[in-house]
C-alpha cells in the first residue's frame, strides 16, 4: 500500500477537495483519500498493482482537476536530490504564473468594471432621485456598449465559471465555480434576451431592465477575491518553502586529498566535508577536526551559536559563525535532519484537524442546497410576488434574488476555514522549534489539563555535574579541580566524566597521574607530584579514617538532595568535598510556572528515589510527584490520570518513555539531538527545551482560537447572506440584496478567513 501527497490543480473551492475525494475513493484499488483546499494537495493511499498517480489523474481530469507530478525543477532541486525526494510537492512557479495570469485580467477588467459601476449607480441615483435622468443618447450608447463589456468579461475572464457550469451539466459535478457561471449566465442570457427581443417581450416583461453589470460586476469582484485569496494561501504557506531554502546549495569536500565544491545532492555518507566562517552546514555530520560555533537558530529556534568541538554532530541548514572544522557526512539527502522535519511539517499542513469535520460535512452539501434554494427563491418571487407585484417586476426580483443567493454561498470561506490557520500554526511552530506531527494533535494540545514530566533530559539535563566545591584545604580551588580531574580522567564514570568536563570547561591543565589504581565500588587513586590522592565516595572516607570527616559538611543531607560527593584525600586528610548533580535545566522553573498560569498540573514521573525527586519537584514548583517507577508504572499513571477525566501530555525523552508518550493524550518528545526519531511523538521539542512545551500549547490555543473565529465568520456570511439575497427583508423594508453586493461580499468572507489566519505568524508564544 503506497501512501503519497500529491498537489492538485484546478481546486478553486471548498467543494471541489468534496469532488475530488469522491470521484478518487471510487477508483478500484483506493484505500484512501484526503483532500486539503488549504494546501490543494491529496493524501492518497493505494494499491499500485491496481492504480497509479497517472491513472488517478486522468479519472478527475475530465472535472477540471488533475494530479500534479513533482519535478526537480518546481520543487528547486537539482536531479539528485529530486531522486532523493523528500516527499514534498510545493510548485511555486505554477501558483506565481497562476497569479500573474489573474493579474493581467483583473487589469483588464477594471475600467469596464468601473464605467459599469458608474452606470449602475446613475441609474439607481436616478430612481431615488438623486441624480437626474440618463440622457437618452446616453442610455442606447449604453444599452449598445455594455452587452459587448459583458460578452468579453463573461467569455474570457469567466471562463472558469462557464467551465464549472459545463461540468455541471455532463457529469452533475457541482462546485463554487458553477454557483458561478449558472448565477451570471442567468444575468447575462436574459439580458441579451431583452437586447435581442426587446419589443417583442416588451408585453410581458421590464425591457428596461437588464442585468450585464451584474455579469461584469460579480466575475470581476469574485476574481478578484480569488486573487486575493491565492496570494494571501501562498504565505500561508512558506514555512516549507523557509526551511527549504535553509538548504545548502553546495559542499565543500575532500576527495583523493584535494578539496572540491560539489553540489549538495551528491554528498555520500563518510564524506569529509570542510565548512569555513559564515558557511551553510549541507549534510548532518559529527566533527572530525576543529571548533567553532554553530547557529542552529533557523532549524531549532534557539537563538544562541552553539559551541561545537570534535565528536559533536552538526545538522544541515544551520550556519558556521567563526572558525573552521571538518565534519564526516553522517546523513545526507532525506536522511538530514532538515528535510525529515520539512516533511514533517508539509504532511502536518495537510493534515486535518477534527473540528473541520463539520465545515467538510456542509461544504460536501452545500452547493447542491444553494442550487434548490435558488430556484425556491425565483419560484416563490413569480408565485407569491406576481399578484401584488406583476409578472413582470416579480420575474425581475426573483432573477436578483436567484443570481444574489447563488453569488453570495460561498463555501470557500469554510473550507479556508480550519485548514489555513493549521498551515500557518504549524509553520509558526516549525520556526520556534516546535515540530507537530498531525492538526488533531495541535488540536487536542489546546485542551490539556495535565502535563506529565519525565524528570532526566526533562527537568534536569540529564548528564551530571559539578554543582559545588567545599575546598578545606591550603590549595587554590583550581589547584583542588586539577588533582580531583586529573585523578578522575582515567575514570570511565558518569561522575568522573563531570569533574573533568568542569576542568576543562575553565581551560584547566591536567596533571600527570602515577600509580593509578581503581578502588571497586570505593573510587580511585594515584600519585601526582610524588603524593598518593584518594578520589571517590563518602564510603571511602570512612575507610581511610573517620577522623577526616567533619560534621559541618552535610554529607548525608546533599545526598538527600540527590547530590553525589566525590571526596579527595591524602595522607589521611580529607581535602576538599565536590558535589555532583544532575542539574535543574534553568528554563524549567520559568516553564512550569507558566504551566500553571494557563491552568494546568504538573506531575514529575522518575524512576529515581523519592527523595532526589521530591527535593528537585520542590525546586521547580512542580504540583505532584512519583518516583522509582518502571517504564510500565508511567504508562499505568497515565492511564490513572486520564480514568480521572484529565486531558494529559506527557513530555519525555521518547524512548525509554515510549509507552507513556503512546497512551497519553499528546505525546511530547523533548528532542535533544538528531539521532531522535522526530515522529515518535505527535510533538517534538527540538533541543530538549521545556519552555517550548509552554509555547507549544499557547501556539494550540492560538491556532484553535483563529479556527473557531474562522468558522464563525465562514458561518455567519452564509447564515445571514443567502436570507438576505432571498428577499426576505423586501416585505419589510422594501430592500433587496443586489447581486453585486453578493458578489463583494463572497469576495470578503475568503479573504479575511486567510488574513485572519496570517495574523497568528505576529502574536508572540
Amino acid at each position: 500500500m503506497h501512501t503519497e501527497i500529491h498537489k492538485i490543480k484546478g481546486m478553486h473551492c471548498a467543494s471541489c477537495a468534496s469532488i475530488i475525494e469522491k470521484t478518487l475513493g471510487k477508483i478500484d484499488g483506493v484505500h484512501s483519500v484526503e483532500v486539503n483546499y488549504g494546501t490543494e494537495a491529496a493524501k492518497i493511499s493505494y494499491d499500485s498493482a491496481k492504480t497509479n498517480p497517472s491513472h488517478l489523474s486522468k479519472k478527475i481530469e475530465p472535472l477540471g482537476y488533475a494530479l500534479v507530478a513533482p519535478t526537480a525543477e518546481s520543487m528547486r532541486m537539482s536531479e539528485d536530490e529530486h531522486a532523493a525526494h523528500t516527499g514534498l510537492t510545493q510548485s511555486k512557479s505554477e501558483k506565481l504564473a497562476e497569479l500573474s495570469d489573474m493579474k493581467n485580467k483583473i487589469i483588464s477588467a477594471i475600467p469596464i468594471t468601473v464605467f459599469s459601476i458608474v452606470v449602475m449607480s446613475w441609474e439607481i441615483f436616478a430612481q431615488w432621485n438623486i441624480a437626474p435622468a440618463i440622457p437618452y443618447i446616453g442610455k442606447e450608447f449604453f444599452h449598445h456598449l455594455l452587452p459587448v463589456m459583458a460578452t468579453y468579461v463573461l467569455f474570457v475572464i469567466g471562463k472558469p465559471y462557464l467551465l464549472g457550469f459545463y461540468r455541471f451539466l455532463r457529469y452533475g459535478k457541482a462546485n463554487m465555480d458553477t454557483l458561478i457561471g449558472i448565477g451570471t449566465s442567468v444575468a447575462y442570457l436574459y439580458s441579451f434576451a431583452v437586447s435581442a427581443f426587446e419589443e417583442s417581450l416588451r408585453p410581458f416583461i421590464n425591457v428596461e431592465q437588464s442585468y450585464y453589470e451584474v455579469t461584469i460586476i460579480v466575475i470581476v469582484f469574485i476574481t478578484l477575491g480569488k486573487y486575493l485569496e491565492a496570494g494571501s494561501k501562498l504565505k500561508t504557506g512558506d514555512a516549507i518553502e523557509k526551511l527549504l531554502n535553509l538548504q545548502a546549495k553546495t559542499a565543500l569536500v575532500v576527495r583523493d586529498g584535494k578539496e572540491i565544491e560539489i553540489p549538495a545532492g551528491q554528498v555520500v555518507h563518510g564524506e569529509l566535508l570542510i565548512i569555513k566562517p559564515a558557511g551553510k552546514i549541507p549534510v548532518d555530520g559529527i566533527l572530525v577536526d576543529g571548533s567553532s560555533y554553530v547557529d542552529e537558530s533557523m532549524v531549532t529556534g534557539e537563538p544562541m551559536p552553539v559551541k561545537k568541538t570534535m565528536g559533536d554532530s552538526v545538522v544541515a541548514g544551520t550556519i558556521n559563525t567563526t572558525g573552521s572544522f571538518t565534519f564526516k557526512a553522517t546523513k545526507v539527502g532525506s536522511e538530514t535532519m532538515l528535510a525529515r522535519i520539512v516533511k514533517m511539517v508539509e504532511e502536518a499542513q495537510g493534515s486535518r484537524a477534527p473540528i473541520q469535520a463539520l465545515a467538510d460535512k456542509i461544504s460536501s452539501v452545500f452547493v447542491p442546497i444553494v442550487l434548490v434554494l435558488a430556484f425556491v427563491a425565483l419560484g416563490a418571487w413569480l408565485v407569491i410576488g406576481s399578484g401584488p407585484l406583476g409578472f413582470s417586476q416579480a420575474l425581475s426580483f426573483g432573477l436578483v434574488s436567484f443570481v444574489g443567493i447563488l453569488v453570495i454561498a460561498c463555501p470557500c470561506a469554510l473550507g479556508l476555514a480550519t485548514p489555513t490557520a493549521i498551515i500557518v500554526g504549524v509553520g509558526k511552530g516549525a520556526r520556534e522549534g516546535i515540530l507537530v506531527k498531525d492538526a488533531a494533535t495541535l488540536e487536542t494540545l489546546h485542551k490539556v489539563t495535565t502535563v506529565v514530566i519525565d524528570k532526566t533530559g526533562t527537568i534536569t539535563k540529564g548528564k551530571p555535574e559539578l554543582v559545588s566545591l567545599q575546598n578545606l584545604s591550603d590549595k587554590s580551588d583550581d589547584d583542588v579541580i586539577t588533582l580531583l580531574a586529573s585523578l578522575e580522567n582515567k575514570s570511565e564514570h558518569p561522575i568522573a566524566h563531570a569533574v573533568v568536563s568542569y576542568a576543562k570547561e575553565r581551560n584547566i591543565q591536567l596533571a600527570l597521574v602515577e600509580q593509578f589504581e581503581m578502588l571497586k565500588g570505593k573510587g580511585i587513586s594515584g600519585v601526582v607530584s610524588g603524593v598518593s590522592y584518594h578520589v571517590g565516595s563518602a564510603r571511602l572516607a570512612y575507610e581511610l579514617g573517620a577522623s577526616i570527616l567533619r560534621s559541618d559538611l552535610r554529607i548525608d543531607i546533599e545526598t538527600k538532595e540527590g547530590k553525589t560527593p566525590v571526596i579527595l584525600a591524602a595522607e589521611g586528610k580529607l581535602l576538599a568535598v565536590a558535589m555532583v548533580a544532575d542539574a535543574i535545566k534553568l528554563e524549567a522553573v520559568t516553564a512550569v510556572r507558566d504551566l500553571h498560569a494557563l491552568g494546568i498540573k504538573v506531575v514529575m514521573l522518575t524512576g529515581d528515589d523519592a527523595n532526589t525527586a521530591r527535593f528537585i519537584a520542590d525546586q521547580v514548583g512542580i504540583d505532584d510527584v512519583v518516583a522509582e517507577v518502571l517504564p510500565e508504572d508511567k504508562l499505568n499513571k497515565i492511564k490513572e490520570l486520564q480514568a480521572q477525566g484529565k486531558i494529559v501530555a506527557m513530555a519525555g525523552d521518547g524512548v525509554n518513555d515510549a509507552p507513556a508518550l503512546a497512551q497519553a493524550d499528546v505525546g511530547i518528545a523533548m528532542a535533544t539531538g538528531t539521532d531522535v526519531a522526530i515522529e515518535s511523538a505527535g510533538i517534538t521539542l527540538l533541543h530538549g527545551d521545556i519552555s517550548k512545551l509552554v509555547k507549544a500549547i499557547r501556539l494550540s490555543k492560538l491556532t484553535m482560537r483563529g479556527i473557531k473565529q474562522n468558522l464563525f465568520w465562514a458561518f455567519f456570511y452564509n447564515i445571514v447572506g443567502i436570507p438576505l439575497a432571498s428577499g426576505i427583508l423586501y416585505p419589510l423594508s422594501g430592500w433587496l440584496l443586489s447581486p453585486v453586493f453578493a458578489g463583494l461580499a463572497m469576495a470578503a468572507s475568503s479573504v479575511s478567513v486567510v488574513v485572519n489566519s496570517l495574523r497568528l505568524k505576529a502574536k508572540t508564544l
